[in-house]
This record gives structure tokens, sequence and C-alpha cells, in this order.
């Protein structure tokens, strides 16, 4: 078993399709928080650019995907729980 890093990415994707997703790391609870405020929908982050993707409500594309909107602002990642 790998060691999963304590500090989080510049950039991190919950969707498998995406360069920037890292199963390890998300399996760890990551926490968003923007603005100031704790977000459950975030789907991608960038730490350095200060933005992030949330899901647009319920909507989806023509592949069944969730909509997404992105947000400019100050992004703060954390793991939710500590490691094991």
């Amino acid at each position: 078993m790998t060691d999963t890093p304590d500090a989080l990415p510049d950039r991190l994707s919950t969707d498998p399709r995406s360069p920037f997703y890292n199963a390890e790391i998300l399996a760890r609870d990551v926490g968003v928080r923007f603005k100031g405020i704790d977000r459950n929908n975030v789907e991608e982050y960038c730490v350095s650019e200060g933005w992030v993707r949330m899901t647009a409500g319920a909507a989806k594309d023509r592949h069944g995907n969730p909509m997404t909107m992105k947000f400019s602002g100050v992004v703060e990642p954390y793991f939710r729980s500590p490691r094991a």
C-alpha cells in the first residue's frame, strides 16, 4: 500500500477521466472551503488560480454528466478526517 501525502495537490478533480483525478487522495474524504463556506458539491478545484467547479443543481449534459459552473474566489481544501 502506498503512502498518501498529507499535503493536498494544487488541483484535484472527482472525475475519473480527468488528468487531475487521484483516487488515493479522494478516498481520504477531501473537503473544500470556498470563500469561507464549506461546500459539498465541488467537482474540481485549483488553489493557485483561485477557482472551483460546482454542480449546477440537478442539470445533466447530453452524456448524463452533471452540469458544472466555474466560480472564482479563495479555495481552501482540507482533509475532513484524520489519517488512519
